[in-house]
């Protein structure tokens, strides 16, 4: 795991983050990341960390909305850990 940007698009999925990119508006700037030649070899989970780190404050909304999309039954064992010492 890289970080909990990592674990919550991997616990979510590629196809269930890139629907929450789209009811932001934002699947279009996502595309234009992903023709980039630099990105366009890159794993879909590495292009999405790299589109949440490219603008201000997009990190930390994303891990909100991305928290809220994950399904209970799959939380990861390490988020699972800290929320059950809060």
């Amino acid at each position: 795991m890289a970080d909990l940007e990592d674990e919550l698009i991997r616990s979510v999925g590629v196809a269930s983050v890139e629907q929450v990119i789209e009811g932001q508006g934002e699947l279009g700037s996502l595309r234009t990341l992903q023709k980039q030649p630099a990105h366009r070899g890159e794993p879909a989970a590495a292009q999405l960390r790299r589109f949440m780190g490219t603008r201000s404050g997009r990190k930390s909304r994303y891990a909100r909305l991305l928290a809220e999309a994950v399904d209970p039954a799959r939380v990861p064992r390490p988020l699972e850990r800290l929320l059950a010492c809060v």
